[in-house]
């Protein structure tokens, strides 16, 4: 198989969706990889890494897209990207079709197959493929939430672990899956008074056992929630719905009740967030104000380290690149169930149930396409 891998061109994003070293495996294995010229450049790889892992460096994206079966990304095909995509080809990459109907309209008029990185699933429920991006998002989002916090940003000017004598940041987590781990481990470690809510009584208590001491949990609920949001100095959004648009817990409404300059950081933002007030924004121009409240919301904020992020991502998506590459889409989704949930759209047709609930559009069960 022909695999072919464009430079990214989303604003600011300077991950990669092919490492020499995944490239070096698919060649090893007999496939035919092409990289764009200066594609992982902003992930520290230079086109002669590539080059030595065998593959190929072409100067254009128009050549990716017309010569390659198989396209390998990070971040959703912008307008331009999908009007290059064909029928029979093969999408590999994030998605987030949930709260993007333009996408997804265009992604089903291309015919092409398209397989969602945050979709696929393993045999504990989790999202192998979206859980180290996961990982990285939840650990910066600590480190920009303090960043806006400064004033000279907008922020209410309270360092995350105080001094003595004066008090830390109240920080509070919606949600307690990977995300929401993460920041609450990072922001506890950055000395911040944390609270992490969930509804799911058994991760409460394995939050508990684990981290019991090193910052606090409660039951999410409507109230609960409105009562910590409204003494918080930063509130970070780490709740997901896999493929679906994420659920608006924070109301505008809600922004009066808050201290004037504390911060939202929504890491939901790729689902369409989970703040009412929410719009997603860029590294070049990553913050704004509402009603007196600040709101982060970078739509790929593990771009800002691309490298860590690229290695991670690599390291997680290799393997089952390898078996579509390997099989065919059609076999190596009838191999694997967990690879068949990330099957979003096939010529024309939508399979991901939670996107067409989202957009209201009909959707196929994906074993029948196999």
């Amino acid at each position: 198989m022909k695999i072919g891998c464009p430079t990214e061109i989303k604003p600011q994003e300077f991950r990669v969706g092919m490492t020499p070293n995944a490239a070096q495996e698919a060649v090893a294995r007999g496939h035919e990889v092409i990289i764009q010229a200066g594609a992982g450049k902003g992930a520290g790889f230079e086109d002669a890494d590539y080059v030595a892992a065998g593959a190929a460096i072409i100067d254009t994206a128009e050549e990716i897209f017309a010569t390659a079966d198989m396209i390998v990304k990070v971040k959703e095909p912008q307008a331009v990207e999908r009007k290059m995509l064909r029928e029979g080809q093969l999408l590999f990459t994030y998605l987030h079709l949930a709260p993007d109907p333009d996408q997804t309209h265009d992604l089903l008029e291309s015919g092409c197959t398209a397989i969602a990185y945050e979709t696929v699933t393993d045999d504990r429920g989790g999202l192998p493929l979206l859980a180290p991006m996961s990982e990285v998002a939840g650990r910066l989002a600590p480190q920009v939430g303090a960043y806006t916090l400064q004033k000279a940003n907008g922020g209410r000017g309270v360092l995350m672990g105080g001094v003595p004598g004066v008090g830390p940041a109240k920080v509070i987590v919606i949600g307690g899956g990977v995300v929401g781990t993460h920041a609450a481990k990072i922001a506890a470690g950055m000395g911040a008074d944390v609270t992490i809510l969930d509804r799911s009584i058994p991760r409460l208590r394995y939050l508990d056992d684990v981290f019991g001491g090193t910052f606090k949990n409660q039951y999410s609920t409507a109230g609960a929630t409105a009562e910590l949001v409204r003494d918080a100095d930063m509130v970070i959004g780490a709740v997901l719905i896999p493929g679906a648009a994420a659920p608006k817990l924070v109301s505008r409404a809600q922004l009066s009740e808050m201290k004037p300059g504390a911060v939202l950081v929504d890491v939901a933002i790729d689902q369409g967030g989970c703040f009412e007030t929410s719009k997603a924004t860029t590294h070049a121009d990553p913050i704004y104000e509402v009603d007196g409240v600040m709101h982060y919301c970078v739509a790929n904020m593990p771009g800002a380290v691309a490298r860590t992020s690229t290695i991670a991502l690599g390291n997680a998506t290799m393997p089952f690149m390898l078996s579509l590459a390997n099989k065919g889409w059609k076999q190596a989704c009838a191999d694997d169930k967990h690879l068949l949930n990330g099957l979003n759209v096939h010529a024309g047709k939508l399979t991901y149930a939670a996107v067409g609930e989202a957009l209201g559009l009909d959707h196929v069960d994906p074993t029948s396409l196999l």
